[in-house]
């Protein structure tokens, strides 16, 4: 009983925390449609989170590390998310969205990352799967996508701030009552984390993945306003989301029935693959319903690549450097593939419309996997 209760302020951050993300995610494009943005500077303002990623997500994982605390710096980021999405989300004017965006992102793009961190740590002190505890956040996520989606088609898109404001300071508060894990090594130094650059697999498994999360990524970016250009509305972008992160959950639930059956790289390979025809099906198909009626594949793409991919990156990283390990990882997957995928895909979607970019991501994800099955016969793949 002691071990569930342990875990439950961890559940329930990621719970509020993927929840409030849901409207960033989701409903942030549709925002920004909704104040006057073009395509390409709905993709310039979704780009600066992942920009900010890069830098921010490392710099507080080195923090973690080296202050050998989650939940302190998990706390301190939370306050700046609050203070600066007061902002950010009511704001109308490009300059001082990208401006107010990059602070907002600057808090905002660990926390993920630190709660996943967090949660692979007690996962693995615990004796637990780490998808047992990663699945309330997919949980939150596809509750929010519903809930606010609805809330959103009635109360307007314009009022966006207000729903985020309270899941963010509900994830706040249960931020006070997590569990810290102590890590039995002395701080990390900055000197260490060359040892990270020096993990050849690490490297060349960071550059492989961004063939494979940039179309992920561009798919976050833009696939509401690809469903508003097919017709639907708001309502049916939550319902879309909430299809797709419903199946992620229960992927993430049953991961300890299923994950260590075969070597990671071989769900990651399968994962791509999938990732590959749910792009093309995109592409072809003109209803909005057949888009809704496919997201079940999010579960068995994004759920099985993740979650695989966060173990794998476990494997092959020193125990010391755990915390700044996972957030560069995170900071490739959703931040320099959110880059490119954020740019592309909003040129692309300007000048040649949505079935074209949901095909050349098709494209790009297919030469992904096709790479990744030759790192994983290489000798250095088999880590």
């Amino acid at each position: 009983m002691a071990r569930h209760e342990s875990t439950l302020p961890l559940k329930m951050l990621l719970f509020c925390f993927h929840g409030a993300n849901t409207i960033i995610v989701s409903f942030l494009p549709l925002y920004l449609q909704y104040r006057g943005l073009s395509g390409t500077e709905i993709g310039w303002v979704m780009a600066i989170g992942p920009l900010i990623a890069i830098f921010s997500q490392p710099f507080w994982g080195y923090l973690s590390d080296k202050y050998q605390t989650v939940k302190r710096i998990l706390m301190l980021c939370l306050i700046g998310l609050l203070i600066s999405s007061s902002v950010f989300l009511q704001l109308a004017s490009l300059p001082l969205l990208l401006t107010l965006g990059a602070l907002f992102f600057f808090f905002a793009a660990p926390v993920g990352a630190l709660g996943d961190s967090l949660s692979q740590r007690r996962a693995d002190q615990l004796g637990i799967s780490f998808g047992s505890i990663r699945t309330w956040g997919s949980i939150g996520f596809a509750v929010s996508t519903l809930t606010i989606g609805e809330l959103l088609s009635v109360i307007g898109i314009q009022y966006i701030v207000w729903p985020y404001l309270c899941l963010a300071f509900a994830c706040f508060i249960v931020s006070t009552r997590l569990v810290d894990v102590k890590v039995e090594t002395a701080p990390v130094q900055l000197k260490d984390v060359r040892l990270l650059i020096k993990k050849k697999p690490f490297v060349i498994f960071l550059v492989l993945i961004t063939f494979i999360t940039i179309s992920h990524r561009a798919n976050d970016s833009f696939i509401g306003i690809y469903i508003a250009s097919l017709g639907g509305g708001e309502d049916l972008v939550g319902i879309a989301w909430f299809a797709g992160v419903a199946s992620e959950a229960i992927i993430f639930a049953t991961a300890g029935y299923w994950f260590k059956k075969f070597h990671p790289l071989i769900f990651i390979i399968g994962a791509g693959l999938l990732y590959s025809i749910r792009w093309y099906f995109y592409a072809i198909f003109e209803d909005p319903m057949f888009i809704v009626g496919l997201q079940f594949l999010h579960g068995l793409t994004f759920g099985v690549f993740y979650l695989t991919a966060f173990q794998y990156v476990t494997r092959v990283i020193p125990n010391i450097l755990q915390s700044t390990g996972h957030l560069v990882f995170v900071s490739v997957f959703f931040g320099f593939s959110g880059i490119i995928g954020s740019l592309f895909g909003g040129m692309v979607i300007d000048s040649l419309g949505g079935g074209s970019l949901y095909f050349f991501m098709g494209l790009l994800t297919t030469i992904g996997t096709i790479l990744m099955l030759i790192y994983h016969w290489l000798p250095f793949g088999k880590s």
